[in-house]
C-alpha cells in the first residue's frame, strides 16, 4: 500500500474511505480533496447491477447540467451545403466534410467532444461506428445528435452549455462528469444531483436484483468518496 504525505494524510483525517457519505457531505469532501495545481474535474462512477449483453439493460441517456461542465466543447457536425453553412452558423467548432470523415474512419481522428449529424449524412456517418462509437461520439437520434436542419441551433446551444450523453461500458460501469472541483459548492452540488436522478430514472424493467450497487464521487487525482442514496 503506497505511503501518503502528511499533506495527504492532513486532508483525509476525518474521512472513513469505508463510509458512505449523503450526497451533500460528499460534494464537500471531493472539493476538499482536489488539492492538485489544475482545476479538477469531478465525475461520479458508478456500478451497476445490469447484465450489459441484454440489450434491455443497456443505459444510454443525455443530461443536461445545470451549471454545465466548465469548459469549452468541441463540437464536429456531419453536414453538407445549406446545412452546412446553417451548422456554422449555429456555432458549430468544425464541419465534417468528405476529407474529415475520411480521416476519421482511415485515422481514427476523433479531436472533438460531441457530433451532431443532419439525418441525409448517415449513410457516411454509418460507417464511422467502429471509430466513434467506442468513444461514446456516434451520433444518434435517441441520444438527441442526430437533429434535423433547423434543430441545428438548438443541439449545437445545448450541447455547448452543458448537455452530456452517458452510457453504460462493457462491463455495466458508469462514468459521468459532472463539472469543476473550482465550481461554487451549490452549483456542484445541483449538478451531481442532476446526475444522480438522470441515472436512477434509467432502471431498466428487465434487471434482477439491485440496479445501482456502488456510487463514488472523486475529482482527477482526489480520493473517491462512496455515496450513500
Amino acid at each position: 500500500m503506497p505511503k501518503h504525505g502528511k499533506r495527504y494524510r492532513d486532508l483525509v483525517k476525518d474521512f472513513d474511505t469505508q463510509k458512505e457519505y449523503p450526497l451533500a457531505e460528499a460534494v464537500t469532501f471531493v472539493k476538499k480533496f482536489a488539492t492538485a495545481k489544475f482545476d479538477e474535474t469531478v465525475e461520479l462512477h458508478y456500478r451497476l447491477g445490469i447484465d450489459p449483453r441484454q440489450a434491455d439493460q443497456q443505459i444510454r441517456t443525455t443530461l443536461m447540467l445545470p451549471h454545465g461542465l466548465g469548459k469549452s466543447v468541441t463540437i464536429l457536425v456531419f453536414a453538407e451545403g445549406e446545412d452546412a453553412k446553417a451548422a456554422e452558423d449555429a456555432g458549430a467548432d468544425i464541419i465534417a466534410n468528405d476529407e474529415i470523415i475520411a480521416r476519421i474512419q482511415k485515422e481514427g481522428w476523433a479531436e472533438f467532444d460531441a457530433a451532431i449529424a443532419v439525418p441525409s449524412m448517415m449513410p457516411k456517418v454509418g460507417r464511422l461506428g467502429r471509430v466513434l462509437g467506442p468513444r461514446g461520439l456516434m451520433p444518434t437520434p435517441k441520444a438527441g445528435t442526430v437533429v434535423q436542419p433547423a434543430d441545428l441551433p438548438r443541439a449545437v446551444n445545448e450541447l455547448k452549455s452543458g448537455r452530456i450523453e452517458f452510457r453504460n461500458d462493457r462491463t455495466g460501469n458508469l462514468h459521468i462528469p459532472v463539472g469543476k472541483a473550482s465550481f461554487d459548492y451549490q452549483k456542484l452540488l445541483e449538478n451531481v444531483q442532476a446526475a444522480v436522478d438522470a441515472v436512477q430514472a434509467q432502471s431498466p424493467s428487465g434487471i434482477k436484483g439491485i440496479f445501482i450497487r456502488r456510487v463514488v464521487l472523486a475529482s482527477t487525482m482526489g480520493p473517491g468518496v462512496k455515496v450513500s442514496l
